[in-house]
């Protein structure tokens, strides 16, 4: 239904200058799409006020709502092109007066999670980049033509939605940074298994692909009106450092039906593990964190393992997350199973002793679109220490590419096995005992790979030198650091 609709806003934008990448078209289809949403939720909400026979009064009024500034209509309902500011006056109210109004509720709103603080939020961290004014009412027309007003709308929305961040995955540069592959996000939640009232956390949360699939997979019919409220407001839990990311991930669930996403725009590291309160803990964590990085020396005194590397940061973060009991699926590079530093065996040491790292995923090159690394999932369950590790060893059979991605069915051999934590071709356990106690290696040795299976190709060989080499550099840096 609305498929065309975004084809159409697409072609619009390529003709501004102001945007040049996918990443421009996600963050300012994003933005309108916000208002958008808020302008029809607002007149739900008004509805169902007057027919309980209660006053509403709307969060954006007068000027500011969507219907006035951006889609004013006749008195017979027809869009009014003689009221519709365009061109230059369009770009200069949206500068000068709206996007400085909206900022506002940042100050004014009661809480961090309210629907008015996100507004104020959002618009404190993106600017309007159209430099056309034209082509911004063009692009407002068609927004103007979707729908937020029901469950089947919002559904289309999602999807569409979903493959302009997987687009924006696809592009190249920085835009693999918003968007794991869905196919892995649902076979780690079916692994991890989340329960109606337990929470749900990402540290690192991106395009919030986690908390959303994880909304699919909890979300029923026939949920009772205190289920719901459960799942809208104290099940999800996100935070994202980057602008950007933040912005798309509020859109993303907010599309998904999630009316007021709890997720905060902070950088997660700033926070000293050590001081992490057990009323801020979660029974669930789900992440891909970044990799690399070279956190500053400030950012590694909040953890007791220091490193530049930005993911071993974050699992330490995540360890702590997690209350007694509370079950992780985390997405790492698979150099963390075998790198000699001092901070990778240490960190390898904690999650041992600490954590049940009851199974691994290896993942095949080319899962992660534009990622020249190869990673693995650790899935772990907090409180008491690993007696066996089950390792998979994920093989699609085919070379993973943007034209031949990971899918559903790649995937379903794991999610059957992992319960029962069966031997086969792809599977075998290594029980505690075997892993060395000066190392703490977890290295990926599939004992059940006939010879010629375990020959790398020159393109393996080479990613696998890469990405040492990488490894190395880093480490260096870090002992640079130190002198």
């Amino acid at each position: 239904m609305f498929e065309n609709t975004f084809k159409k806003i697409d072609k619009a934008l390529r003709n501004d200058e102001g945007m040049a990448t996918e990443l421009d078209y996600a963050e300012q289809t994003s933005w309108l799409l916000f208002l958008k949403y808020l302008e029809d939720l607002e007149a739900e909400r008004a509805d169902n006020a007057a027919l309980e026979g209660r006053p509403y009064r709307p969060i954006l009024d007068g000027d500011w709502r969507w219907q006035a500034w951006a889609a004013p209509k006749d008195a017979y309902g027809n869009f009014d092109h003689n009221v519709a500011r365009t061109g230059k006056d369009l770009i200069d109210f949206v500068e000068d007066e709206l996007f400085p109004y909206l900022q506002t509720f940042r100050k004014s709103a009661t809480g961090p999670d309210t629907l008015e603080y996100k507004i104020g939020e959002i618009f404190s961290e993106i600017d309007c980049e159209f430099s056309s004014g034209y082509v911004l009412r063009d692009v407002i027309e068609l927004v103007d033509e979707l729908r937020f007003n029901s469950q089947q709308a919002k559904h289309e929305l999602s999807d569409l939605y979903e493959t302009r961040i997987r687009r924006m995955g696809n592009a190249g540069r920085n835009g693999g940074e918003y968007y794991t592959p869905r196919p892995l996000i649902r076979a780690m939640i079916k692994v991890v298994n989340p329960k109606l009232g337990e929470t749900i956390y990402d540290g690192a949360c991106g395009s919030a692909g986690f908390l959303c699939e994880a909304f699919e997979y909890l979300k029923r019919d026939n949920l009772s009106t205190g289920e719901w409220n459960t799942l809208q407001r104290k099940t999800f839990y996100g935070q994202e450092k980057k602008s950007l990311a933040y912005v798309i991930g509020i859109m993303n669930m907010v599309l998904h039906g999630i009316e007021t996403p709890a997720i905060r725009h902070a950088n997660t590291l700033n926070e000293n593990v050590m001081e992490i309160q057990e009323a801020d803990r979660h029974d669930i964590v789900l992440a891909n964190p970044p990799f690399g990085g070279g956190e500053r020396k400030e950012v590694q005194h909040n953890f007791p393992i220091k490193s530049g590397e930005t993911a071993y940061l974050f699992l330490q973060h995540f360890m702590r997350k997690l209350r007694a009991g509370g079950r992780g699926a985390v997405v790492i590079k698979n150099t963390f199973l075998s790198n000699t530093d001092n901070a990778s065996v240490e960190l390898r040491k904690e999650l041992l002793t600490t954590c049940d790292l009851h199974t691994v995923l290896d993942c095949p090159g080319g899962t992660f679109q534009g990622a020249g690394v190869k990673t693995v999932v650790l899935f772990f369950t907090k409180g008491q220490p690993t007696r066996n590790v089950w390792y998979y060893q994920l093989d699609p059979g085919r070379s993973l590419g943007k034209t031949n991605p990971l899918n559903d069915d790649d995937l379903a051999e794991f999610v059957e096995l992992q319960p029962s934590k069966a031997d086969s071709n792809q599977s075998w356990s290594v029980a505690l005992d075997d892993i060395d106690p000066a190392t703490w290696d977890l290295s990926v040795k599939n004992p059940y790979a006939p010879e010629e299976a375990r020959l790398r190709s020159p393109q393996e060989i080479i990613d696998d030198m890469l990405a040492r080499d990488a490894e190395t550099a880093r480490i260096l840096g870090e002992v640079r650091g130190m002198l």
